[in-house]
């Protein structure tokens, strides 16, 4: 069956029996229709005790063949809980943009899903639409005050604040805005990016609560002035209306497993263009309603993890207890050099091979002071050898690991048993957390630190107008932040066709792009783009209502 038929027969329960076994008063719950609601922070009690341990999912660099990081994330979920541990569950809510396009829905799959998956990954309680409104109610804002006699001296040729779409559309990257005379506005260069991309999601994600989210608005640079001094919405002075905007959005939003496990799904930056993890504010959540936290960081641990670690466990007190790295044979593979459509064929020197990515994406996150366990999402297409190869070789490498077969099995039944014991095992060892870097280094050193010791790469190479924006980064103040890399997934290189664990490269970063209200510098690599495109065949081309108006063809 397909992940929406396994959804479409699992037993939901009402959303209220789920907030009720989660600890969630009820005059913190605010329900959207039966199966979904919304929770009020502000009217959560703080629980005895310390707060909930953090477990953070990630992987291995994806691939074609699929890792199901989601999938992972939420059977080990149900698996602690059905090891009699209070669990709930952090993650990111889909984006349209690949729901429709190619990579799927953020829901996990087969028998380890959150629901109603279908809702989830399509409008879900309109979070995206609220924070897609807000950064152009900027962007508008901003244009007209241009129009508007521009008291701000506002350069329409340095504008920096881009509007969004939630939707892959490679024909808005470029646009110019302002046509048809002077009633029109002024004419000026503009784009869009995709909402997930947006320094409003960013900010959205990283702010603690209500009071944090205004003050991390206000500080975003819009644009800069004509004496080129950067200018931020307090100067324009539209913080409150923006935060009017994302008031109810900003509200954690609760669903269940397909085994009753609570789950807060909730902000979804990419982690190849943005920082890739859920609200700060739903992680807390979580934490003050349950002893273990299980969350994910999106892609490979060279993007997600490390942006987790060095950029919101900075931002607030998440940094993980334990770090799962999700790898399955069939990435293995691919990653040692076999097709797509010869993954299913036993090829041992490929499956030996392929263990170069995953054994670096294990010592970069030991180089934060964890010792990680694997969780090999197995297939039904994985030999039982395959299998035993594999744990053989993780136990090779002093690290733990454990077989996971929650797709099939679900997080309820036994298939994650072994996944569970091994998360608890790593909860009690002591952990030495640490940043990769200090936020004291400059902007160039952070990012060759990040190059060198995460990606492996041997140099950076900065093109002029990179080199031009650290300079002006510098004179601005704005050195002491911490960088988001934007890189292909693919690879730890920023060529998306070098797999494995290439060696002896250089990464280009083509420019720099201040984020004064997330809180971050994004760094540009490659040919990265922050508005994706569309594939050939679109999964939109697949998907309908049938006679009752459910869905059809949505995974």
């Amino acid at each position: 069956m397909s992940d929406l038929e396994i959804a479409r027969r699992a037993a939901i329960r009402p959303i209220e029996e789920i907030a009720d076994a989660a600890g969630v008063p009820r005059d913190a719950l605010e329900p959207y229709g039966r199966y979904k609601a919304k929770i009020d922070p502000t009217r959560l009690a703080d629980r005895p005790g310390r707060p909930g341990r953090v477990v953070l999912v990630s992987a291995m660099s994806p691939t074609p063949a699929g890792e199901g990081k989601s999938t992972c994330t939420v059977g080990l979920a149900d698996s602690l809980a059905r090891a009699g541990q209070h669990v709930m569950i952090a993650l990111r809510e889909p984006s349209l943009g690949p729901v429709l396009g190619m990579k799927g829905g953020a829901a996990g799959g087969g028998y380890s899903q959150v629901l109603p998956m279908d809702e989830i990954n399509l409008h879900f309680t309109g979070d995206f639409h609220a924070i897609t409104s807000a950064n152009n109610a900027l962007a508008a804002l901003v244009d007209n005050s241009i129009h508007q006699g521009n008291p701000l001296n506002i350069d329409p040729r340095r504008v920096a604040f881009r509007r969004v779409l939630d939707m892959n559309d490679r024909s808005l990257r470029s646009v110019v805005v302002g046509l048809g005379g002077p009633a029109e506005g002024t004419p000026r260069q503009d784009g869009f990016d995709i909402t997930a991309a947006s320094e409003i999601m960013a900010v959205f994600c990283l702010a603690t609560d209500l009071a944090d989210l205004r003050e991390r608005l206000s500080r975003i640079t819009f644009g800069y002035s004509y004496d080129r001094k950067p200018l931020t919405v307090a100067q324009l002075g539209v913080e409150g209306a923006l935060t009017l905007l994302l008031k109810d959005a900003f509200k954690p939003n609760l669903v269940q497993t397909i085994a009753g496990t609570p789950a807060l799904v909730h902000g979804g930056p990419f982690a190849n263009i943005a920082h890739g993890c859920n609200s700060v504010v739903a992680t807390q959540t979580a934490r003050r309603l349950a002893d273990i936290v299980v969350t994910e960081a999106g892609f490979g641990a060279d993007l997600g993890a490390e942006k987790f670690l060095d950029i919101k466990a900075r931002a607030a007190d998440v940094a993980p207890d334990a770090v799962v790295i999700v790898a399955t044979i069939r990435a293995l593979k691919m990653h040692g050099g076999v097709d797509k459509a010869d993954l299913a064929e036993p090829n041992a020197a490929a499956l030996e091979a392929g263990t170069a990515n995953l054994l670096r994406h294990v010592r970069n996150v030991e180089k934060f002071g964890y010792s990680p366990v694997v969780a090999i999402n197995r297939f039904a297409t994985d030999s039982g050898a395959e299998l035993d190869w594999l744990l053989g070789w993780c136990a090779s490498q002093g690290v733990a690991a454990a077989v996971a077969d929650v797709w099939g099995q679900g997080g309820g039944g036994p298939g994650g048993d072994a996944l569970a014991a091994a998360v608890l095992a790593a909860l009690d060892r002591p952990v030495d957390f640490h940043h990769l870097y200090p936020l004291e280094q400059p902007v160039e050193v952070k990012i060759r630190t990040i190059v060198q010791e995460v990606y492996g790469a041997d140099n950076v190479d900065f093109s002029v107008p990179a080199l031009r924006r650290l300079a002006e980064i510098e004179a601005n103040g704005w050195s002491g932040l911490p960088v988001c890399m934007a890189k292909t997934q693919y690879s730890f290189s920023d060529d998306a066709t070098r797999l494995g664990a290439p060696s002896g490269f250089t990464v280009h970063v083509r420019d720099l792009i201040p984020r004064t209200g997330a809180g971050f510098i994004i760094a540009l690599t490659g040919a990265i783009m922050t508005m994706p495109g569309l594939p050939k065949v679109p999964g939109a081309l697949g998907m309908d209502v049938d006679a009752d108006g459910n869905a059809v063809g949505l995974f």
